[in-house]
């Protein structure tokens, strides 16, 4: 034999030992882990229930919302977009889409699925901010 196949011999008989205890050690380690390997199977089980509940349920619910929030849109509702525009609903034109007055004599034509709410906390935060300063205007 050549000194290349002797060399493969011997380093495949030296490892082939660390495999063997490696495996021993691994079949010692399973064999008293029966309900270890229940409760890790009864873990991965429970992942995809954990990611609906969490995940894919409250999107659903978010995505529901706004759309019935879409289709209530109304003329003369006064709404923000998705980009934060405030405006009037002035008109429809046709089923997906709206005119929005932005200012005076200023209106753009917008997709239904471009409003994101009513702007109804508008008047709740002038609401505060009139109470802020007449707050003020007492400290003085």
């Amino acid at each position: 034999m050549t000194d290349a196949g002797l060399e493969s011999q011997v380093a495949s008989r030296s490892v082939m030992p660390s495999h063997l205890i490696t495996a021993l050690i691994a079949q010692e380690t399973n064999a008293g882990s029966g309900a270890g390997g229940i409760f890790q199977l009864g873990i991965l089980l429970l992942i995809p229930f954990a990611m609906y509940f969490f995940m894919i349920r409250p999107q659903r619910r978010r995505m529901r919302e706004t759309q019935e929030l879409q289709r209530s849109i109304q003329v003369g509702d006064e709404v923000i977009t998705t980009s934060g525009v405030y405006g009037v609903i002035t008109g429809l034109d046709g089923d997906s889409r709206f005119w929005l007055e932005i200012d005076d004599d200023v209106q753009i034509r917008i997709a239904r699925a471009a409003i994101s709410g009513k702007s109804s906390l508008d008047d709740e935060a002038d609401a505060d901010a009139g109470d802020t300063v007449s707050a003020n205007a007492d400290d003085d």
